[in-house]
């Protein structure tokens, strides 16, 4: 099913494009051979095909997301930074 310029006016106003009419043409063409090519794509029988998450055999290692104790207190935290102010880390300003 070919697009015609209307469809490909209606997603340049969506995506705030400004298209001149050899444009248009030119992109409803292009759009229209790329639907084409996914319409036959959709035919392919995929039922024993398994999703790929990735292409490496790799597996990530977790640890058991179990609470830990704190190791140091705020107050021992604070008294590592070279300025305090408000019980927070004094910084330069960035701006």
């Amino acid at each position: 099913m070919p697009l015609d310029k209307s469809t490909v006016e209606h997603v340049a106003l969506l995506a705030r494009l400004s298209l001149s009419e050899a444009e248009k043409t030119e992109f409803a063409q292009q759009l229209s051979s790329i639907l084409d090519y996914v319409d036959k794509l959709q035919e392919l029988n995929t039922d024993q095909v398994q999703p790929l998450v990735n292409i490496l055999s790799i597996n990530n290692v977790l640890r058991a997301d179990e609470p830990q104790p704190r190791p140091l207190s705020r107050e021992e935290l604070l008294a590592n930074g070279p300025s305090v102010e408000a019980a927070q880390f004094k910084v330069p300003k960035i701006i």
